[in-house]
């Protein structure tokens, strides 16, 4: 199916049915090696299945119904498709994120899923900082940065969720990627920004619902 365009609705399935296997990956791989877990899962799709889309993709567990992160990790750019890549972004963001301990199968109860399909992250055109800060979209984009030979990530909903504007957005993805605020400013800093059509489940194991990158 590719990375290209889909129908709006076809693509919100694909959300829909990324949501549920990244739950099934979690509930039925979390206490075995990870290459085994996504054995499990990852099996090939149908040829019209939406999880052979190929997006990037971030899978975000948050415990409920306090909303505080356990873990986030995922692909910024197409890797694999749906199928593959969500269950491998889900057992890393509850095993390998470094943030935080490895998710235990007694979480899993109180955790709510969030998949979060990327666009292609494209270059902020601009000459000079103020010309990069004007074009930041709060609620909108999410950024990468690359810089020093690092990479940081922030997805759309960060912003928002910290009640940032776009300076302090871009700050922030700076300190993502271990560097000091205002790191975007330096003549070799490159931004990136990217969409995303996010899908998180109401409640753990509830139904799935998109949302704005601005809602709770």
């Amino acid at each position: 199916m590719g990375t290209g365009p889909l129908p709006e609705e076809l693509e919100g399935e694909a959300g829909t049915l990324s949501v549920q296997l990244a739950r099934r990956t979690l509930e039925e791989g979390l206490t075995v090696p990870i290459e085994q877990a996504v054995r499990r899962v990852a099996r090939p799709a149908s040829s019209s299945s939406p999880l052979l889309l190929e997006r990037g993709v971030f899978v975000t567990l948050e415990q409920h119904p306090s909303g505080r992160l356990r873990g986030c990790v995922g692909f910024p750019t197409p890797s694999a498709p749906l199928h593959q890549s969500v269950p491998l972004a889900a057992l890393y963001a509850a095993r390998e994120d470094p943030r935080f301990p490895p998710v235990r199968p007694s979480e899993l109860p109180d955790l709510r899923i969030e998949v979060s399909l990327l666009t292609v992250p494209t270059l902020v055109p601009g000459g000079n900082p103020e010309e990069v800060l004007s074009q930041v979209r709060i609620g909108r984009d999410g950024l990468v940065l690359r810089a020093e030979g690092v990479e940081g990530l922030l997805l759309p909903q960060v912003a928002p969720e910290q009640g940032w504007g776009p300076e302090e957005f871009l700050d922030g993805v700076c300190e993502k990627a271990g560097l000091a605020p205002g790191c975007w400013r330096e003549p070799g800093a490159r931004i990136y920004r990217f969409q995303a059509r996010i899908f998180r489940e109401t409640e753990p194991r509830g139904s799935v619902r998109e949302r704005s990158p601005e809602s709770d």
